[in-house]
């Protein structure tokens, strides 16, 4: 795929509303992460936080919501039952929503981004 392709323009479209929305709700420690040629699951992956079980959960519904309205997009998702770690599966953009805890648990930034651009550990 080229950066002029329609799939790229897609994917980028909905990274953006994917940011959007994750801003709109109060995410916090937002991390975009280039799959492309990396990965052929998905063109981004996006990691975020939520303060509570209850905001996890709600910023996934919004987004979901959001992905359906502007794209005619029906998301997978996985977790919004607990609100501890929420999957949201757009097809072209994954996004992990954690309550801080799980994701410090988890740590997937370390796994996708690469060395150059991890935050060094205190």
């Amino acid at each position: 795929m080229n950066a002029a392709s329609p799939d790229t323009s897609q994917s980028e479209a909905i990274l953006a509303r994917v940011l959007q929305s994750l801003d709109d709700d109060k995410a916090e420690e937002v991390v975009q992460i280039d799959l492309r040629g990396r990965s052929d699951m998905a063109d981004y992956m996006v990691i975020c936080s939520g303060r509570s079980s209850r905001q996890v959960a709600s910023i996934a519904e919004k987004l979901m919501d959001s992905v359906k309205q502007d794209f005619g997009r029906i998301s997978k998702v996985e977790g919004k039952d607990t609100g501890d770690w929420v999957l949201i599966d757009t097809g072209d953009v994954i996004v992990h929503v954690f309550r801080p805890e799980v994701r410090e648990f988890y740590q997937l930034e370390k796994m996708w981004l690469p060395s150059d651009q991890q935050s060094p550990l205190i």
